[in-house]
């Protein structure tokens, strides 16, 4: 079905954002339904709602990607993005939060406020994203919209401003009660709506907080409080005027309530979406030219200018790019150059994104979102602009990975595959990465947790046909010595004609932490010939890299070469570099040879009630917190030296230990030497 446009005051792109299992998927549902686009809800449980598509979505019942799904509502339109819930997946929710003009925070009225809610709620902050929050749930048993209205007062501050209140409880619930108007609003088993009377039996609580709303929204305009002060009380008009100019200040955040599953206050929350949401003409886009930033006005007669908030990886269609118009009108077959790379694109198809749907458009006017197919260039968080304009948005931040594991490819088939796969998946989704470990020879996968790379794969077989085996990942140990040793190199062989030998007396001393390698040439009298003692020095070298006494890299040694023998005939490159390896490899394993282990600086933030918890977490894994800082807000930064091997799965460990509140970044440091009670089994470990 065709989409007509819409003007940018008339268009709304929600975000609905909270934790995991609140019911943003379902509300997308019933948004859907209510406007007729779906004749029949879909159920998350039974996979057949319009926003989770993908199998790996289906098979686990929850959200994992960003989902697009327009409608129309009157004479609005509405964009909604359903996020994901979970936190390896939040890459989807900034990119939701950027191009959102409003953000619906869905939040259960059974668990409340949740730790995925607080979170998506500082992301919405630090952009300056409008906000209001649906209070989901109320037909559920042991659902309290006033418990729910204490928690998000607790944890958001002043600025929430309930609108309704509920007509009923858990099973009986079946209305609201709208606090600007003072009329309740009932749904019968059919979800026809009567206007009539707020209820007697909650009549007085609902004039109280009308009063407390009406008071609060009058605070936002001089004019209107002055009046309210005289007595004169405001229209419903005016108060939904001085709330709309709040929400997108982002300074006062509504809450509505209902329940997706039964349609209650559906009809409701779309009303308050296109009345006092923000809409992208109230929401100027600052871009940068060069060092010069420049508010951008949503205006359909300017010059086309579009900014890439998404990429799907599609193995038919090829890559899709889901932009925002932010200015002028895009058409059909236009071209645009991306401010990146400089290169030209040709926008050949434009569609809607509804599902599984696509829609066919021949134009989308500023504010509004739309995909196109094929462009050869264009990555998530590109500018598109037109040719002699090289503006740039800035980009979508993607949150560092916390977790790894080594992938290697199961067949050659897949090995063959493997790197434009990776690479199709990264350019989806930039908080995964990929990279070689030179050291250990080995692939890493990065994310930000089980769920995230477990997906990955399973994607990486569903699309592109790579199948991947994972192992543990291996840490990159090195060995040293601690004290000087001398030893005997020779290597001698006679085995018919021209025979081998060459003898290099070696002394080893340990450097500094950091020191490397050094090779001091001693040789006097000719002892070994000038054109042999590099050989002598290559030998080290190739047996420090190929592993001491633990297999592992040698560092942080130095190795004088004092005297030496050889044979006029017999001696050669190879005798001397052969000599070189077997004294090195003597003389280390005389001078207590030591197993050396990365340290990495450790960075965790944390509530202030789970410090304790957390530090003595730390001092478990062998840490050495170096000093906590109060970050304010009730959170502390706690900082710390740990060994890298105990932090592999730190973030799977700290997700729990904390309910999913601590986040924390983790950078090498330096290498420390490994207790020696520790060292077999840490040894028989890495080997295992």
């Amino acid at each position: 079905m065709a989409m007509k446009a819409f003007p940018p005051d008339r268009v709304r792109t929600v975000a609905l954002v909270g934790h995991g299992g609140s019911g943003k998927t379902t509300l997308a549902e019933a948004l859907l339904h209510r406007a007729g686009v779906v004749t029949r809800m879909g159920r998350v449980e039974d996979g057949t709602t319009v926003a989770d598509t993908e199998p790996e979505e289906i098979k686990r019942g929850l959200s994992l990607s960003l989902a697009v799904a327009p409608f129309e509502a009157g004479d609005h339109k509405i964009n909604l993005l359903d996020t994901p819930g979970y936190a390896d997946f939040v890459t989807d929710v900034i990119a939701a939060l950027r191009v959102a003009d409003l953000a619906v925070f869905v939040v259960s009225a059974v668990e409340g406020v949740e730790v995925g809610t607080e979170a998506a709620w500082k992301l919405a902050a630090a952009l300056g994203t409008p906000r209001m929050i649906f209070v989901n749930k109320l037909d559920r048993e042991r659902a309290s919209f006033e418990r729910t209205l204490d928690q998000l007062r607790d944890r958001f501050g002043q600025g929430i401003a309930p609108l309704e209140l509920p007509v009923g409880q858990e099973a009986d619930f079946h209305g609201v009660a709208d606090l600007l108007t003072d009329r309740a609003f009932m749904y019968d088993a059919d979800n026809k709506v009567t206007e009539t009377d707020v209820p007697d039996d909650m009549e007085a609580l609902e004039h109280q907080v009308h009063d407390t709303l009406i008071e609060g929204i009058v605070v936002g305009d001089d004019a209107m409080l002055e009046q309210y002060l005289e007595g004169k009380i405001p229209s419903f008009q005016d108060l939904e005027h001085v709330l709309a100019d709040g929400v997108a200040a982002a300074a006062v955040f509504p809450v509505v309530c209902g329940s997706a599953l039964t349609g209650v206050g559906i009809d409701r929350l779309v009303q308050y979406i296109c009345e006092i949401g923000s809409s992208p003409a109230d929401r100027p886009v600052t871009v940068q030219a060069g060092d010069t930033e420049t508010p951008i006005q949503a205006d359909p007669s300017a010059q086309p200018l579009a900014f890439v908030f998404k990429t799907v990886a599609d193995p038919y269609v090829g890559r899709i790019s889901l932009f925002k118009v932010l200015s002028g009108t895009i058409r059909t077959d236009q071209h645009l150059v991306n401010s990146r790379t400089g290169a030209d694109e040709r926008l050949h198809s434009l569609f809607l994104i509804r599902g599984k749907d696509h829609i066919e458009v021949t134009e989308v006017q500023a504010g509004d979102i739309a995909a196109v197919a094929k462009l050869s260039t264009v990555l998530t968080g590109d500018t598109l602009a037109p040719k002699g304009t090289p503006v740039v948005v800035p980009p979508v931040g993607a949150p560092a990975p916390v977790l790894s594991v080594a992938v290697k490819a199961r067949t050659q088939a897949d090995d063959d595959k493997l790197a434009t796969a990776l690479h199709r998946l990264q350019e989806e989704d930039p908080a995964l990465q990929v990279h070689l470990n030179e050291e250990t020879h080995q692939t890493l996968l990065a994310g930000l947790g089980e769920t995230h790379i477990a997906v990955t794969l399973e994607r990486l077989h569903r699309k592109f046909g790579v199948d991947l085996d994972t192992e543990d990942v291996r840490v990159p140990y090195r060995e040293t010595i601690s004290t000087t040793a001398d030893a005997e190199g020779k290597h001698k062989k006679q085995s018919g004609g021209h025979g081998q030998f060459g003898v290099a007396n070696l002394r080893v001393e340990p450097l500094p932490r950091g020191g490397g390698f050094e090779f001091v040439d001693q040789i006097v009298g000719g002892a070994i010939p000038r054109q042999f003692i590099p050989a002598v020095e290559k030998g080290i070298q190739e047996t420090m890299q190929l592993g001491g006494v633990y297999g592992y890299p040698v560092v942080d040694v130095r190795v004088i070469c004092y005297d030496g023998k050889y044979h006029s005939v017999d001696s050669s490159e190879m005798s001397f570099k052969m000599a070189g390896s077997a004294g090195f490899k003597e003389a280390m394993a005389k001078a207590g040879p030591v197993l050396l282990e990365p340290v990495s600086v450790l960075e965790v933030t944390v509530p202030d009630a789970l410090q304790g918890e957390v530090m003595g977490d730390l001092n478990s894994r062998r840490g050495r917190v170096q000093g906590t800082v109060s970050l304010g807000e009730g959170m502390q930064q706690v900082t710390a030296l740990v060994p890298t091997s105990e932090l592999l799965r730190y973030a799977i460990d700290l997700r729990s230990l904390t309910g999913g509140r601590g986040s924390f970044t983790a950078t090498h440091d330096h290498y420390d030497v490994v207790p020696p009670n520790l060292v077999d089994r840490l040894v028989a470990a890495a080997h295992a």
